[in-house]
């Protein structure tokens, strides 16, 4: 387990020199190729680690419907060795948006972009980032699932992520009463897992183009929008900017 989570440091390395505009490579080609040999032993491997590097912190990504299951036990600090305290499953690292679907004559394709989200304790939020999906009246995904990277920077109230993402399904082909629903996450480190923090939802008849700003509920997420609760009395809000783009 410490070896594949050192792995997982490595990978992540590798990762930050690829994005980096810098000329120097931190971590290179060749030396991700030193794990290949661990990798294909990982249950005998008991030789030294080829780097010295930390594992990644051990987290929890909890599966749909798992998390709600804790959320009511989350918040209290001395929570026991249930499951809101695992020792297993790494992160899974933010970030898996999709491209834009191609054009259709006379077809609808939207683009949302996450501006920004306004907190109370927004500079408390550790690693955020906003889950997007589509979901229909019975909370069933009418699109794949996507995460944002984790937020750009925390400034007073707000988390600012500046992302575009892409719906992958023409408007037209959404069924009626379905809904896009962003939940906004973050990593709980006395819980050792990642939680919704509060959710917000858009529905058809708001798809236009311009600025909206929504309203956040306090989770768990109800798909299926029966018993919704503002998160908040003050005004906050998840402030987004929509592109349609028709052929």
């Amino acid at each position: 387990q410490k070896t594949i989570a050192k792995i997982a440091t490595c990978l992540e390395l590798r990762s930050a020199a690829l994005q980096s505009t810098q000329s120097q490579d931190e971590f290179k080609l060749e030396d991700l190729k030193k794990l290949e040999p661990i990798l294909k032993n990982i249950l005998t491997y008991n030789k030294e680690f080829p780097f010295d590097v930390q594992p990644v912190p051990v987290r929890k990504i909890l599966a749909p419907g798992e998390e709600e299951h804790l959320e009511f036990e989350e918040d209290d600090e001395e929570g026991g060795a249930g499951a809101g305290s695992p020792d297993s499953f790494p992160a899974r690292v933010p970030g898996t948006l999709l491209p834009r679907l191609p054009s259709e004559p006379g077809m609808t394709l939207l683009t949302i972009n996450i501006e920004k989200i306004g907190l109370k304790d927004a500079g408390q939020c550790i690693d955020p980032y906003i889950t997007v999906s589509v979901k229909d009246l019975n909370g069933i995904d009418l699109t794949p699932v996507q995460d944002t990277p984790v937020a750009l920077r925390k400034e007073d109230t707000y988390v600012h992520f500046n992302v575009d993402i892409e719906i992958q399904k023409h408007i037209e082909r959404l069924t009626k009463g379905a809904a896009i629903f962003f939940e906004f996450k973050h990593y709980k480190p006395k819980k050792r897992f990642t939680s919704t923090k509060c959710f917000a939802f858009m529905e058809m008849d708001e798809i236009k183009p311009g600025a909206i700003v929504i309203e956040l509920y306090k989770k768990p997420t109800d798909f299926k929008r029966k018993k919704l609760q503002l998160l908040t009395k003050k005004p906050l809000y998840l402030h987004l900017h929509q592109t349609l783009h028709k052929e």
